[in-house]
């Protein structure tokens, strides 16, 4: 099944009529459900079982993050080699799994088995993440997929809204042992929606002849010799390090800047979610519009302007303004870079080339956490969101030759091979 030959306008109506976007988003809904459920149940249960024990909540987000880095690429890999859909079901299968495999822990032994259940899924969302992608490519018209992202970033960007008052009351209202429950059976509703999938093509099924450290160093190859990948990789490190440095100031830049409580971060929190809303709902109308080139470099340039200000202004109403235009450029950047690796990566690549990239993003948004309270002593806080605001201009910069750009001549894997 190949679709990017049709030539289809890119109508919401289209992208509802395909059987591929209909299973997606509704997994979509299912798997949002269940790791926000997972996030908050388990960050409330840890911080009551340790009486808010700074260690062991930190280890919460080793357990979620640490895999990106250390399986992306190697799932990438996988994904590439493996057929999509059926490492999609598996992947949620063996997530629910190990979920009431946890479950049953808690209930005979030990609460420490928790961090079981976010390593486990995360390391299998590493898998199923790029198999997701490739699907994408596979069975959406190339018109459609900007689109069709756009979708699926508007409910991840609801869910940032209401997936933590849906933890914190489920958590409060009938504990851990029912937020599990429910956490195992949104990954089974996953698994039985992805089952309605388009089968795998026929030669998704061939057997590679190439080994696992032959396909990864082809992907290193592959992306090294595409310069929009290179560039690409520059402003996904600026990215994550600009969002490095404004995520923890946030509590700053309420109590110390503008010389609120620390009670009305929540507000801050809560603008920023709307604009994300908000963004992929403009993200949604400007795919039929404009190019993901351009929607990226205004999502780099907003988000730099956005940031300067509201560490440089001191009125509440305009740092609230700042932070919306924020928050709306979050979904723009984020799809406009899917997009990009969708429609200029070969199908046999596709999930190694979100295995390199995702990590630098990764990579530099904790490398900057993790100096922002070394950075915090020694420069002011309006220093630090201007250099935030930097980072975001260099990496527009790093986007500006991509404008020019032609889609890049794609290799052919033979001569990858030789190599």
């Amino acid at each position: 099944m190949s679709n990017h030959t049709q030539a289809q306008a890119p109508t919401m109506r289209t992208l509802f009529a395909n059987r591929f976007v209909q299973s997606i988003l509704l997994s979509g809904l299912f798997l949002q459900l269940g790791i926000w459920v997972r996030n908050f149940a388990i960050l409330l249960f840890v911080t009551e079982q340790t009486n808010k024990d700074p260690i062991a909540i930190s280890m919460i987000s080793v357990a979620e993050f640490g895999p990106i880095f250390l399986f992306s690429f190697i799932g990438g890999t996988f994904a590439d080699r493996w057929r999509p859909k059926m490492t999609m079901v598996l992947c949620d299968l063996l997530s629910a799994l190990s979920v009431f495999i946890v479950l049953l822990a808690l209930i005979f032994s030990g609460w420490k088995a928790i961090f079981f259940a976010t390593l486990v899924s995360s390391i299998l969302s590493q898998f199923s993440q790029p198999s997701s992608m490739k699907l994408f490519k596979l069975h959406v018209p190339e018109s459609l997929i900007q689109l069709g992202m756009s979708m699926n970033q508007t409910i991840q960007a609801v869910f940032m809204i209401l997936g933590p008052m849906i933890g914190t009351l489920i958590f409060y209202r009938f504990g851990i042992t029912v937020a599990i429950a429910i956490m195992g059976t949104c990954f089974l509703l996953s698994a039985l929606v992805l089952t309605f999938l388009p089968p795998d093509r026929k030669a998704e099924v061939t057997k590679t002849a190439t080994n696992l450290s032959s396909d990864m160093k082809m992907g290193l190859r592959y992306v090294i010799s595409n310069k929009l990948f290179v560039y690409m990789g520059g402003f996904f490190l600026a990215a994550g390090m600009g969002l490095g440095l404004v995520n923890p100031l946030g509590i700053f830049l309420v109590t110390e800047h503008l010389g609120l409580t620390a009670q009305n971060l929540q507000w801050f929190t809560a603008v920023n979610g709307v604009g994300m809303i908000l963004g992929g709902v403009v993200a949604m109308t400007l795919s039929k519009k404009t190019s993901p080139q351009n929607m990226l470099l205004a999502g780099f340039i907003s988000s730099a302007v956005s940031v300067a200000v509201m560490g440089s202004v001191q009125l509440i109403w305009v740092a609230l303004l700042a932070q919306f235009i924020s928050g709306m450029m979050v979904p723009l950047i984020h799809i406009a870079c899917n997009t990009l690796i969708l429609t200029h990566a070969e199908e046999s690549f596709v999930g190694r080339v979100n295995g390199i990239l995702n990590p630098l993003f990764m990579g530099g948004m904790v490398l900057n956490m993790s100096l922002v309270g070394i950075l915090k002593e020694q420069f002011p806080l309006t220093v630090m969101y201007l250099i935030a605001a930097a980072l975001f201009t260099i990496g527009a910069l790093a986007m500006l030759p991509m404008l020019r750009m032609k889609q890049a001549k794609q290799m052919k894997i033979a001569e990858m091979q030789h190599h």
